[in-house]
């Protein structure tokens, strides 16, 4: 199995966490009969270090499967874009998105979709994909409980599907996987995408020099990450624009091609739904 995108039908097959912690009691039980006993608690102290860390590494498929990266051929590339939408920021990445003709995937938060659910028609109306980011965007989600989890899942599900998409791609908040997350996206049908180039922005808290960072790090078959929220601190919405607008022209200087993330990880991130004329208050 690699990043660029799991089997549906293996999602119930035994996790490199599984194995992990089975390979460790065994290894802890057997040293526990050898002339140093204590050398037991080496196997399930990596074993659990292990876990603390893993979460934390966006890539990581240490709890279920991830996908960060797609097809490492022809230099194709897909933007996606975290935490809105914001009626400040995003109709106008629309149109410079438009002007490049290059296509993107939208994980959108479920209060900010709930709040301008225009924008989200927009951005199916103009051909790119929306993905699912939780309902709330808390950092800490993967520490709650599997309910809670669920929750903001499944309420940014079923506040989408109206808007006319159904999400089968979920980005959980900062990257931040948990062990809870398998056996969630397996009972809503989704998979867990991640990203495998990113900026360092802090959801656009930093945005000086983010072309550069950006296109430093990018590698065929990355998935980019980018935000469409009003940048932070002195740094205005004109210069994360401009930013954003040396990100696309230096692609494509660099020969880069902008796939939808659907074709770069060869299987789909959303489903087409009847639309309805509800509006959310």
């Amino acid at each position: 199995m690699n990043g660029t995108g799991p089997e549906r039908k293996g999602r119930g097959a035994c996790s490199p966490a599984h194995v992990a912690g089975g390979a460790a009691f065994l290894a802890a039980g057997l040293l526990g009969f050898t002339p140093v006993p204590e050398a037991a608690a080496v196997p399930l102290g990596v074993f659990v270090l292990a876990c603390l860390a893993a979460p934390f590494f966006p890539r990581s498929r240490f709890f279920l499967p991830v996908i960060s990266r797609g097809k490492r051929v022809d230099r194709a590339v897909a933007l996606t874009f975290d935490d809105g939408p914001d009626p400040r920021v995003t109709p106008r990445l629309l149109d410079l998105l438009e002007r490049h003709g290059m296509p993107a995937t939208f994980f959108v938060a479920g209060n900010r979709a709930e709040a301008f659910p225009g924008l989200v028609r927009d951005i199916l109306a103009r051909h790119h994909a929306v993905g699912n980011h939780s309902y709330r965007h808390d950092p800490f989600l993967m520490l709650r409980s599997r309910h809670r989890l669920r929750e903001e899942i499944a309420r940014t599900q079923a506040l989408l599907s109206p808007l006319g998409v159904r999400p089968l791609a979920f980005r959980p908040p900062v990257g931040i996987t948990s062990p809870r997350l398998a056996g969630v996206l397996k009972s809503l049908g989704m998979d867990c995408v991640t990203f495998s180039c990113r900026g360092g922005d802090f959801g656009n808290r930093r945005v000086g020099g983010l072309a550069r960072r950006i296109l430093k790090r990018v590698h065929p078959g990355a998935i980019v990450l980018l935000h469409d929220v009003v940048p932070s601190g002195s740094t205005g919405i004109p210069d994360w624009f401009d930013e954003v607008e040396a990100i696309l022209t230096g692609l494509e200087a660099r020969g880069y091609r902008v796939h939808p993330l659907a074709e770069l990880i060869g299987r789909p991130v959303m489903e087409r739904r009847p639309t309805s004329d509800r509006d959310f208050s």
